[in-house]
This record gives structure tokens, sequence and C-alpha cells, in this order.
């Protein structure tokens, strides 16, 4: 029986384009370890693969090479003799596909973890190129789809190859996590019966990502949840965080000294402050950051701000897991109960109040539908005072500006609470210094709209009647 397929409205409808398009296709599909790449081409052309091939994780050659081989074979494909290198395998795989393209039916071939048949000296990206050149970019009908988790190799050496496959991928696909949309209707799905501030706690420990969504049980309270699968002795998701970062890279230390340096900076950090904490700088500082970034663990956004330069940013990390991960289950103390221990603490509230701002960061696409400007041109940044004042002694600070071209600035206010939030006139008069501070400082001509961002609604008083927009937990629900 076919399992549905939960959101990826937009990539089914591409994927089925590419198979339907008349000429031959090399389509490079990438993102985060455990995201949900294989489930969806696999599900979407379980029927219509005319060949799948699986590297194996850490595999050795010969091991790969009989993969290979051993996958022909239960295709029903006899090999005289065994393929000595990749160049004889991929001749033997176009003997085995002729038949099949002949037919003139789209002809999909699929190769997952595609990085790992790239041992050293095994020259599989070549064979791979002088495959694609010389014979299966010439069949109108055939579809090659590959696959991986190691972002940074595909993108290296496929995407952005300077060798034989140079602008010969046709389409790349990154493959990111679930919205909170598509979140709640993959958890209905599979029964629960979460409100959605529960779904709303457990995105901001897993994130939208489908395996680990997976592995949630409905009968379970979130804390449960958390509980069984970061601080039981035998935790699922312990032991993911190191299993993640080897599998998207193959020398993972560096990245991991990012990841740890970022989940310690709410705000996030510049290049400069990157390179100056971890004695790191140059090319090899500035791959890693795109690597992450390219894997949807770590967003880069700008700051008006004088201190960071023009073409600067802030690195901010936003993989929910791995920042759970570092922030609580590295360092349990062997707590099983942690997180029920933990509950209605200042430890965990001040958690959720800072992921649901990350929350917030990651549904931006989202917020400009909510707010009916989804159309207009926007840039989006954050903004931090050059000057300190009475209320703030760092400063004012706003983390959510979404700057539009009809000449309006929307300033975001995110604040979560499990009841309406009442705006006191302490925080409302706070709200208006961040405003002023901006317009002074920004010396903006735009008009400002103060925007507060809940999850439960706000309290009517008469300093929420200053605010000119809202947006509600729901409203973020119920937006794809």
């Amino acid at each position: 029986m076919k399992k549905q397929l939960i959101g990826r409205d937009k990539e089914i409808a591409s994927l089925e384009a590419y198979v339907s398009s008349g000429q031959a296709e090399f389509i490079a599909i990438y993102g985060r370890r455990r995201v949900g790449k294989t489930y969806l081409v696999n599900q979407l052309f379980r029927d219509r693969l005319a060949f799948s091939l699986t590297g194996i994780i850490d595999g050795k050659p010969s091991e790969q090479m009989e993969a290979f081989v051993q996958t022909l074979e239960f295709g029903g494909y006899k090999l005289e003799k065994h393929p000595q290198n990749w160049l004889c395998a991929f001749a033997e795989l176009r003997k085995f596909l002729q038949p099949k393209v002949d037919s003139g039916d789209p002809c999909i071939l699929f190769i997952d973890e595609i990085s790992c048949f790239d041992s050293q000296r095994s020259d599989f990206v070549r064979a791979l190129g002088f495959f694609w050149n010389s014979w299966a970019s010439l069949q109108d009908n055939l579809k090659l789809i590959i696959c991986g988790s190691a972002t940074s190799w595909m993108i290296t050496n496929i995407i952005d190859s300077k060798g034989g496959l140079h602008n010969r991928v046709t389409h790349e696909m990154a493959l990111h996590q679930f919205t909170l949309y598509e979140t709640e209707q993959y958890l209905l799905n599979r029964g629960f019966e979460w409100s959605r501030l529960a779904i709303l706690q457990a995105y901001m420990c897993f994130g939208g990502v489908p395996y680990y969504l997976s592995l949630l049980q409905p009968s379970e309270s979130v804390a449960e949840n958390l509980d069984r699968l970061f601080f039981d002795r035998n935790a699922e998701l312990h032991k993911e965080y190191n299993r993640l970062y080897k599998t998207l890279f193959r020398s993972p230390e560096p990245y991991m000294k990012i990841v740890k340096l970022l989940a310690e900076s709410k705000q996030g950090l510049t290049r400069q402050e990157i390179s100056e904490k971890l004695n790191v700088s140059g090319k090899a500082l500035t791959e890693q950051l795109a690597n992450l970034q390219s894997c949807d663990l770590v967003r880069l956004y700008y700051v008006k701000e004088t201190k960071v330069k023009k073409n600067g940013g802030i690195y901010q990390l936003m993989d929910f897991y791995s920042h759970f991960y570092l922030k609580f289950a590295h360092s349990s103390l062997g707590d099983s109960q942690y997180w029920l221990h933990h509950l209605n603490t200042p430890e965990t509230n001040n958690w959720y109040g800072q992921n649901f701002e990350r929350v917030c960061l990651a549904h931006i696409d989202q917020i400009k539908q909510i707010l009916h400007f989804d159309r207009i041109s926007t840039q989006f940044y954050s903004w931090r005072s050059k000057k300190s004042g009475e209320m703030n002694e760092r400063g004012a600070q706003i983390d959510i500006i979404i700057d539009r071209a009809d000449d309006m600035i929307n300033v975001c206010e995110v604040k979560y609470s499990k009841s309406p939030y009442e705006l006191k006139k302490a925080e409302y008069e706070k709200i208006q210094n961040r405003i002023e501070k901006f317009r002074t400082e920004t010396k903006t001509r735009k008009g400002v709209i103060p925007t507060m961002i809940t999850t439960m609604g706000v309290l009517q008083n008469k300093y929420a009647n200053d605010i000119c927009s809202y947006i509600t937990l729901d409203e973020l629900f119920s937006t794809r």
C-alpha cells in the first residue's frame, strides 16, 4: 500500500514536470539528514523507477561496487563479468537501461547517497560525467535523479562541478524541513490530537524534520516524548547529533565547533567574531559557513548597524534539533526525566520564549502572507541600536524587521505565552522606545507598523489598541 505523502506539494509538482518534460533531465536533490529526500523520491516514483541504487554509508569501495552489481542483478540483468571500475560499471548500466529507454516511457534512474561512491581514487564522478555526456544526456526520456545528505559534497562535486559535470545539472532541489502547517498535517495523519501549542513546543525541539517527528508517540505528552528521545538511557536521538554532522560533512569537527559556538549566542555572530573565537579564517571558514547554510543548519541575515560591514551579516543557528541538543541533552547529567523535572522553570520558559522567535524567523514567508504583502518586494533584517539607553543598557534591538518596497516597515515583536498576552505599560514603552530609536538612527522616512506575533493572542487594553497589526499562532499554522 502506497503511503500518503504529507506536504512537499511544490516539490512533487516540480518533479512530475521534470519527468514529463520531453528532454533528458539531471536532477540533484539535497538537504539535511532525515529531512525526507529518499522517502520523497521512493514514494513518488515507487512503481516508475527503472533503476534505484543506494550508496553504503561508510562502505568500502569494493562494497559500493558490489551494491551496484547486486542492484543490476536484482533487476534481471546478467553480468558477463564483474566491473573492474566505475567506467565499466556505467557501461553495463547503459546496456541495462537501453531497452527501457527504447520503450519511449520516462526512464527514471535514481542514485541515492551518491557521495558514498566517491571514495579516494574511485573516479566515480568522472565516470558518471562520461556516462551522462556520452549517452544519457542524448536520451530525451531519461531522467537521472541523484540524492544525498552530504550537501557540501553534492554542491562542490556535482552542482558546481568544474569538470565533466560542469553545468550538467538541469534542476537542483533543496529539500527543507516542514513548516508548522506541514508538521500539523503530518501529526494529524499519524493520529495525534495535540494542541497547536503542544505541536509548537515539539517543533522548537525537533524542528520540522519528518524522521524526528515519526519518533513521537501520540499517547505521550511533549515532555514525555522529549525525555524518551533525548534523556532516557537509550534515547534514540542522543547519538543522532554526531551522526548528523558525520553524514553531512566528511570532516565534521570544524562544522560542529561553529554550531556549538553559535548555539551559545542568541543573536548570532559575525564572520569576524566566529573567526576570532575559533581562530580560523580564510577560504576554509567561508566554505564551512556556506555549507552550513546549504544544509539549513545556519542562516545568514543582515543587520542595520554600522559595526557590521555592508557585505557581512550575522550567522545564527537555525537547526532546532542541534540547538536543543546542545542546550539541554548534551549535559543533562543522567536525569532520564529531565524535561518533566524542569517544566515551568525559568530555564525552560526562557527557552520557549527565545525559540518562538526562531520559529517566526523560519516562517517569514508565512508572516508576509498573513499580512497580505507577500507579493511585494521585501528585505528582512534585524537591527541593533548603536547607543545605550535608560530602558535597555545594551541598547535597543529588534529581531524581525520586514522592510517593504511600498515604503512601509513592519517592526515585529514576538511573545510566547500559554495564555493571551497582556501588554503592560512597561513593555509597551519598551516597544515604543525601540521604534523611536530605530527611526532616529536609521533616519528612515518609511511608515513603521508595530506588529505583535503571539501564541495565544493579546488581551485588549489601551496599550494593545496602539499596536497596528497582530499575528497569532493559529495563523502561522494555517498558512502553507
